[in-house]
């Protein structure tokens, strides 16, 4: 296993992260706990979640995958090794349970969520703290073409940042994050840390993969001049990059084969042609598709690490082994003339 420097601190954490979102929804806490136990002896010391999840987001499941976290966590010695990150949601009309609807980036809602998820962690403390998403109407969650909307920006950076830097202070909370995040917000958060007005954020969690290259638009260069590197989210592409929803396919209990009608953002007409191509390339070279897809977002040198969840140990065992892949300089050109005939299908 590699592992990386955690923006400026002292902290290193493995290429590969483990996520947790189907934790409470497509798999119990029994599979749950049999995937952190792979993944730590695997050589994972990196482990991601949030306030919302599982994922699809409900009222009846929001935070049990916290809960099966800290269910594990609790039988353990060996905390203080290990770097939890956890994230609270901004407000969102899809969100109407969490906190009355009213899940702002405040002090009294981000104390709130803080203290609901150490509880649920069972932790005195979370290694990375997180802002899910931004509270300002912005180019996220799939959006490209950015509308300027003041009238909509909620709590300003500065508030947040200064609530975030008093949960530091108390030791709730070690280092903070960002994650869906803009270069501009990027930047605000880093101007307001020069002033001194709160901490420097560590890292900045979106989503990257062959399917999705916008973060090296903006963010790729902040990510390496600023020290805050990416935490990549769907490295596979909600799976489709494995090949398994290829020609209509519907496996059983696959996310998209479950879930399909509300994902669609890796399902585009231009996503399976460009996911195609891809999994072609790979049989191609001999490799398993997911595997190469996966070794290639481990290989950019703005990521500190490549979120990977899975809903078996198999696939997940396969997933932490891209880490020991490399890939050979004329795949990855062959990986670059598929991106210029397909640059964003999917962002």
């Amino acid at each position: 296993m590699q592992y990386r420097q955690l923006g400026e601190t002292n902290t290193q954490v493995s290429v590969i992260c483990l996520g947790s979102m189907t934790w409470g929804e497509q798999n119990n806490e029994k599979e749950a706990h049999a995937q952190l136990d792979l993944a730590i002896e695997s050589g994972v010391n990196f482990i991601d979640t949030a306030e919302m999840y599982p994922v699809p987001p409900k009222a009846e499941t929001q935070g049990l995958t916290e809960k099966y976290l800290g269910s594990w966590l609790n039988k353990r010695t060996d905390r203080d090794q290990l770097i939890i990150t956890s994230k609270v949601s901004a407000q969102a009309d899809w969100l109407p349970y969490l906190r009355n609807g009213e899940a702002k980036l405040d002090k009294k809602n981000i104390t709130e969520a803080v203290d609901a998820s150490l509880t649920r962690l069972q932790c005195d403390y979370i290694d990375l703290y997180q802002l899910h998403w931004p509270e300002r109407d912005s180019n996220y969650f799939g959006q490209l073409n950015y509308y300027h909307a003041p009238e909509s920006d909620g709590i300003p950076i500065s508030e947040t940042l200064a609530v975030l830097a008093d949960l530091v202070d108390i030791g709730k909370i070690k280092h903070i994050g960002v994650s869906n995040e803009t270069a501009w917000g990027v930047n605000e958060y880093l101007k307001l840390a020069q002033q001194q007005k709160g901490p420097k954020i560590v890292s900045i969690q979106n989503p990257y993969s062959l399917l999705n290259r916008s973060f090296e638009i903006g963010l790729a260069e902040i990510a390496h001049r600023e020290h805050t590197g990416l935490l990549a989210y769907s490295p596979l592409g909600f799976g489709t990059l494995s090949g398994k929803y290829l020609n209509a396919k519907q496996p059983e209990n696959a996310r998209l084969s479950i879930f399909g009608e509300r994902y669609k953002r890796y399902s585009t007409e231009q996503g399976v042609q460009a996911t195609l191509e891809y999994v072609n390339l790979a049989r191609e070279y001999g490799l398993d598709p997911a595997q190469m897809a996966l070794a290639y977002v481990n290989s950019r040198p703005f990521l500190t690490s490549t979120i990977t969840g899975a809903t078996t140990t198999t696939q997940l065992r396969d997933n932490i082994a891209s880490a020991d892949i490399v890939l050979s300089k004329e795949l990855l050109r062959s990986i670059e003339k598929i991106h210029v005939s397909y640059p964003y299908p999917c962002p």
